[in-house]
This record gives structure tokens, sequence and C-alpha cells, in this order.
């Protein structure tokens, strides 16, 4: 069913606003503007972790290992930062997934390749403690699932929620 709504006004007015959004941010350090403190709420769950940035991702990689799942990749975005010379406290996303439950799904629906695989952050704040963040099942279950015609019951979000909280928690530790 197509939508009947014309799109060409909106559109034009995000064309418009481009510039008015993208000019303050040119350059600017949003750093300051945004404290860094976990999220509460909004679908995710922040835990500190008693170890380093790279120990908890090396514990993370070993959790996942460990549950039957693989680790596909790590985005380091303090690494990206510095190289363009910006400032940026450790800011790790690492990328994971079950080929052998996603394939399926993404067979079936294609477009759920754009929100796969599975991911967390590992991240320090300015005064060095380190968190990892995740999003919740149930959150998953909306925001991933949801969008591309997935509806998951309770069981696998609770199944999915138990896996995370358990990664979380082997990382974190």
């Amino acid at each position: 069913m197509s939508d009947p709504t014309p799109r060409r006004p909106l559109l034009g007015a995000a064309l418009l606003a481009a510039p008015l959004v993208a000019a303050p941010l040119a350059g600017a350090p949003l750093a300051g503007a945004l404290a860094a403190t976990p999220p509460r709420g909004r679908g995710f769950v922040t835990r500190r972790s008693r170890h380093t940035v790279a120990a908890t991702i090396a514990r993370f990689r070993a959790a996942v290992t460990q549950a039957g799942w693989i680790v596909f990749t790590e985005i380091d975005h303090a690494a990206a930062a510095a190289a363009v010379g910006l400032p940026l406290a450790p800011r790790t996303v690492v990328l994971f997934g079950n080929p052998r439950t996603g394939t399926p799904a993404m067979r079936a629906h294609p477009t759920l390749a754009l929100d796969l695989p599975m991911r967390v952050l590992v991240w320090a704040d300015g005064q060095g403690a380190v968190f990892l963040t995740r999003a919740t099942g149930t959150h998953v279950a909306r925001t991933v699932f949801a969008p591309h015609g997935i509806a998951l019951g309770p069981k696998p979000v609770a199944a999915m929620e138990a896996l995370f909280a358990r990664l979380a928690t082997a990382a974190t530790a």
C-alpha cells in the first residue's frame, strides 16, 4: 500500500534546514555540550566495567564465542576521531551475531541486514570509568526486528534479554 502523503515539501524543508543544522556542528565540539553519562531507559542498559576498555572488549569477545556466536568486527570511534585530529574518549562498538539464526531471517526479510548484526558499545567517561552499553531484548524486538515485519513473541525476547545480560555481565564483572 502506498503512502499518498507528498514528500517533496518535506525534502525541500530538510534541504533548506541542513546548512542551519550542519553549520554550528562543523568543527564544533559536541563533547562539551553532551555529558558522557550512561543512558538510562530508552531501551538501553549500561553496566560499569571493572576492567579497562581493551579487557572489557576481550572479555566480551570471549563470552560471545563461548555462547556459540561470533564477533564480526569492532568500530573504534576514538581512533577514527584521532585520525582527523579530534579528541574522543574510548568508544568502541562491537558487532556480534549468530549466522545460524540471523541468516534464515535475512533470507525472508532482506532489509534486516541493515540492522544486524547486534552491537554493544564499550566506552570510557572523562574520569576513566569504563562502561558497556547494550540494547534490551524488548528494544531489539521493537527497533531491529519489527520494522522489517518480524514480530518476536515474549519467549524469544526473554531469551535475547537473558543472553545479552549474560554477555554483558561476563565482560564487565
